[in-house]
């Protein structure tokens, strides 16, 4: 583990959680919103990887 690491679960933690405010902002069913958190939680895996994968 390297020593920014915890900084990068911290800051995804924190990610998740305005997302999920944000969901819970429009008042959704859990239906949508359990979709719009995959699609989310996608977009962020995607980017995750790909910076991964640029900096090796």
């Amino acid at each position: 583990m390297s020593e920014f690491e915890w900084m990068h679960i911290i800051w995804a933690f924190g990610v998740l959680l305005l997302v999920g405010g944000a969901l819970a902002a429009y008042q959704l069913s859990w239906k949508k919103s359990i979709l719009y958190a995959f699609i989310w939680g996608s977009i962020f895996t995607a980017v995750t990887l790909f910076i991964n994968a640029v900096n090796v």
